[in-house]
């Protein structure tokens, strides 16, 4: 018979992961905005910037392929909208875990400025998607008088 070593913590580190993973598996939607594509949620984090040229929109789409990603800009909304297919599970594979997720995805923006919309550019590189929507030149402003009758 082996003698083994009486560990006071060992039980509380067990009662403690336990606890860790009841979280994790049953509360995904607690966590921060910017996992919500990873868990599911089916929103993606973007940054839109303002320059005097244009307007300079970054999500953060990883694992995406480019020709699943669509973006369209229709009266002054601009939507980024894609899928993400389920890999196909190989018979005798024993998954433990499964986070990512799959199937659609969208997000749409409001636009308030004048865009040229024939040289809208967008570049998907890295699981970063960047889109440039170039401003229109504002008509210059003319004073005009008005002659009241009376």
């Amino acid at each position: 018979m082996a003698i083994v070593r009486w560990d006071p913590f060992r039980e509380l580190n067990t009662l403690q992961h336990s606890i860790n993973r009841l979280f994790d598996d049953n509360l995904r939607f607690l966590r921060a905005p910017e996992t919500a594509l990873a868990q599911g949620g089916g929103a993606f984090p973007v940054d839109i910037k303002d320059t005097p040229e244009a307007l300079l929109v970054t999500a953060e789409l990883p694992g995406f392929n480019r020709e699943d990603i669509k973006v369209n800009f229709t009266d002054n909304m601009l939507s980024i909208k894609g899928e993400r297919s389920r890999e196909e599970k190989e018979e005798g594979e024993n998954y433990l875990r499964v986070e990512r997720s799959y199937g659609s995805f969208s997000r749409s923006f409001s636009v308030d400025v004048p865009v040229k919309q024939g040289e809208i550019k967008a570049r998907y590189q890295d699981g970063v998607l960047e889109i440039t929507l170039p401003k229109q030149d504002e008509a210059a402003k003319k004073e005009i008088n008005v002659e009241i009758e009376g």
